[in-house]
């Protein structure tokens, strides 16, 4: 072994906290630990700076939810400055773990673990180096030296034994800046506190939808809280005609924020890494997705729920979406919204979960990390069925948010409308865009807004859209793909759309979004062959293998992941 063990974590957001802890956690005095951040600070990555919130913007997710750090949260506002608490007027005393957080403050909390490690480092006689304000410009693996080369800035390079991806977030620009009005994203949000005295037009309903309406609501209005509690919204005196529709495929909200029985979406009920191995190698190498449903979600209500058991035993997964949706869809939307903030409320305060929601969040983490084993027919299943209903119910929009939605609703100014699969939003060279859809009784619509904010979340991004283009040039990396379990049906869908289904040696594949990995996150070429230098933990780059995207949860258990292999890599 090298007397010194040189790794570069790029990306010094919450992912690269995690696989920095458990680097620090190794005790081992032979590494070398080297991390670039783009930003002048540590740990908050892009949802946690004002990159991605403003003071309005809040977790959804509670301080019994976070993964284990250095100290807990608790312990942290015990010790956190008074005019940072002051600022977001929380006090040692009013907060509890089972409270949500302003995300700037909480990621204060994480710059600070940050700065905990970092000293946890120097004692264990670890080496560590911090680059601020450094981006990566690329990535060049060097096999016949057995290192990385790291370009930092467009002009700096330094090599490295091992890589590990930690970027994060990535919000591609198309119009924004060229279009007056139109917006790629709501981020950063302070962009969308502006004066908009007319309809505002949002693309999308999820979580990243909700950040826009918060802040374009303060930028037209304000919010007070009357003698009764409830929350009302008031139009400013130069904002008569502002308004928001939001634009959403089926036309719902996400779910509210309850009380989880298992606040790490984990279950002693769930299938081993051994039986899901043993199922895959009996089942031609495929991961069957009726097979998951059936194991770590209905299974599971066996004991737990017997009534909810014997309803859902005979369902496929299919009938069981439809049906689930149908009980969404019927309702008006916001109708929805209140009572489920009411069902959410009583389970908070008797903290008594909401069973079948929590164990859609626990089918989705478990169902991601093996999602690489999909044939395309089932991941097409998964995206079209599963994971509308999956990203609806496990949004868990936190109680604030609600009520504001609520609140706006009631005085006039936000609406949604359903529109379909098939609509189409066009950017105007004069400014903002031209929403066309048909709605639900089969009027077509061409709605034009002076702004428009797309509000999808995070996408996946397609593998050309890596930023390190000597990974691609040099094919160190591939284009993830699942194979057709039934080749006629892989010729079928070639037919359909030649740009995502490629074949070889007679067998067909579907092309899903980013790069190919292992179940370590170390990258593959065309061949498969796996890259042991440079391992990718970036999301947005590996969504096509990993569909899920759960946040903390997700950090902590991919950074375990690489830890055992690069170990395991270093001992061989």
């Amino acid at each position: 072994m090298k007397t010194k063990v040189h790794i570069a974590i790029l990306g010094g957001g919450p992912s690269g906290l995690f696989m920095f802890k458990r680097l620090v956690d190794t005790c081992n005095a032979n590494l070398a630990i080297t991390i670039f951040e783009r930003k002048k600070q540590l740990g908050v990555g892009m949802p946690y700076s004002t990159e991605g919130a403003n003071d309005e913007h809040i977790t959804n997710v509670s301080g019994n939810e976070i993964p284990e750090l250095v100290t807990s949260i608790a312990d942290w506002i015990a010790s956190a400055p008074k005019h940072l608490l002051d600022h977001y007027q929380i006090t040692q005393e009013s907060y509890n773990d089972y409270k949500v957080l302003p995300r700037l403050l909480f990621g204060q909390y994480l710059s600070a673990q940050f700065d905990l490690l970092q000293q946890q480092a120097e004692t264990r006689g670890i080496e560590v180096n911090i680059h601020f304000e450094s981006s990566v410009t690329d990535i060049t693996d060097e096999p016949e030296k057995g290192n990385v080369s790291v370009e930092v800035n467009g002009e700096n390079t330094q090599d490295f034994d091992t890589v590990i991806i930690c970027t994060g977030h990535n919000w591609p620009k198309k119009y924004e800046g060229k279009i007056p009005g139109y917006f790629d994203s709501p981020y950063p949000p302070a962009k969308l506190h502006i004066k908009t005295n007319h309809q505002v037009a949002i693309k999308g309903s999820s979580l990243t939808a909700v950040d826009a309406i918060r802040t374009l609501a303060r930028g037209n209005g304000e919010f007070s809280i009357e003698k009764d509690g409830k929350r009302v919204y008031h139009l400013a005196a130069d904002s008569p005609d502002f308004k928001i529709t939001l634009h959403s495929r089926n036309g719902l909200l996400p779910a509210v924020r309850f009380h989880l029985d298992d606040s790490h979406l984990e279950n002693d009920s769930l299938l081993t890494d051994e039986e899901i191995a043993e199922h895959i190698q009996s089942n031609n190498g495929f991961l069957s997705l009726d097979y998951i449903f059936e194991k770590d979600f209905k299974q599971i209500f066996k004991e737990k729920d017997p009534e909810f058991y014997a309803h859902v035993k005979d369902l496929s997964m299919e009938t069981f979406v439809a049906e689930m949706m149908e009980q969404r869809e019927r309702l008006d939307a916001f109708q929805l919204l209140k009572a489920e903030y009411m069902e959410a409320e009583r389970s908070i305060k008797r903290r008594e979960s909401i069973y079948w929601k929590e164990m859609l969040g626990v089918l989705s983490f478990a169902m991601n990390y093996p999602a690489k084993y999909l044939c395309a027919e089932d991941m097409q299943r998964l995206q079209k069925v599963l994971q509308p209903l999956i990203s609806v119910v496990i949004a868990y929009i936190p109680q604030s948010s609600c009520e504001e939605l609520l609140a706006m609703h009631d005085a006039g100014v936000l609406e949604i409308v359903s529109v379909g699969e098939d609509s189409e939003v066009k950017p105007e060279k004069t400014g903002g865009a031209t929403y066309y859809y048909t709605d639900e009784v089969g009027e077509k619509h061409a709605d034009h807004f002076k702004t428009f904010v797309d509000s999808v979340g995070q996408p996946h991004l397609p593998f050309e859209d890596l930023p390190y283009k000597s990974l691609v040039d040099n094919k160190t990396v591939s284009p993830a793909l699942l194979k057709f379990r039934d080749a006629a049906k892989g010729k079928e869908a070639l037919k359909k759309d030649e740009r995502l289904v490629q074949t070889k040696g007679g067998d067909y594949y579907l092309t899903v979004p980013g790069v190919a990995i292992n179940d370590n996150f170390q990258v593959l070429d065309e061949q498969g062959t796996v890259n042991d230098r440079i391992y990718m933990m970036a999301v947005p780059y590996i969504g096509g293998y990993n569909p899920d995207y759960s946040g903390l949860d997700f950090c902590e258990a991919a950074s375990a992941n690489i830890i055992d292999s690069l170990f395991k890599t270093e001992d061989a």
